[in-house]
């Protein structure tokens, strides 16, 4: 069935462009290897991300963002908050109260002061509702069940926040392993009240994805840095049966733009009853948006 209007779209990972290289860029030059990343101006995956350049390079105000929500029908966005220098993303808050939160990316590498500088920047703000982690990027890479990331879950338990992770062989051109969706099976048995987001859509192991969403209450998967027109079908046949709580949209905006992400989302193959969970209300419900958008 074609999107209803109306819902109010939740969207789960955007990025403000500030006219310079973004979306994990700085962490992949630290890692690759090969001279045709040098050649990438803007995004580490700009070999599979043509135009995003052009998005990346322009300086978009936070008002500019929320007039492009507003022509596709975007009620709110995540967005990242920088625990060493959360001033920008706080006035962001402050301004459109209702139409941001935020995540905040952590290092397992920094051990306890990771761990502390998670909790104080979710003290910061009430719209401040996850924690986000790119195992590949990481320098040292950490695999998604070392016991390094262990302190991080438990305080994400605590805070009772979830926190979305890459998952799947990365775009950026540097080794997959530590994000094997596998590796997740044993943190949600340890973790069972740890809400988890797989983000990055597990390719190529998406059967495998939808095997530990089916077995683990709290694991969710997000459509990130996928053009709706290629998202997995066993991902779009579990929400449409099985799955209806378990899928959430994310635009990945600048690296895919609204008008591509809203024109090919129009032909996903969706029952009725799971475009409203599909786009919001799962989102709602994972994140705890509920006091956000009704305070």
């Amino acid at each position: 069935m074609t999107r209803p209007a109306g819902i109010g779209v939740i969207d789960l990972m955007l990025e403000i462009p500030r006219g310079e290289a973004g979306m994990g860029m700085a962490e992949a030059r630290r890692l690759t290897r090969d001279k045709g990343t040098d050649g990438f101006s803007h995004h580490p995956a700009q070999y599979l991300f043509k135009d995003a350049g052009e998005r990346m390079s322009k300086n978009q105000g936070v008002d500019d963002i929320v007039a492009m929500m507003d022509r596709y029908g975007v009620a709110m966005a995540q967005i990242s908050v920088d625990p060493r220098h959360p001033e920008p993303a706080l006035e962001i808050f402050d301004r459109y109260p209702k139409r941001f939160f935020g995540e905040v990316g952590v290092n397992p590498n920094a051990g306890m002061k990771s761990v502390r500088s998670l909790a104080a920047a979710v003290a910061l703000h009430p719209n401040i509702r996850a924690a986000s982690a790119a195992p590949c990027l990481l320098s040292p890479q950490v695999a998604i069940d070392h016991r390094t990331f262990y302190p991080i879950y438990a305080k994400c338990c605590e805070l009772d926040i979830p926190i979305n992770m890459l998952v799947g062989v990365p775009g950026p051109r540097v080794p997959y392993k530590c994000q094997h969706p596998g590796l997740l099976d044993e943190v949600a048995y340890f973790f069972p009240e740890l809400k988890v987001v797989m983000r990055h859509g597990g390719d190529p192991w998406t059967d495998l994805c939808v095997k530990l969403l089916l077995k683990w209450p709290n694991l969710y998967y997000s459509t990130s840095a996928w053009a709706p027109k290629h998202y997995p079908l066993n991902i779009l046949d579990f929400a449409n049966k099985r799955g209806l709580e378990k899928v959430l949209f994310a635009g990945y905006y600048p690296g895919l733009s609204y008008d591509r992400i809203f024109r090919e989302m129009d032909a996903l193959p969706l029952r009725e009853t799971v475009w409203p969970a599909f786009l919001r209300d799962n989102a709602i419900r994972v994140f705890g948006l509920e006091k956000i958008l009704t305070g």
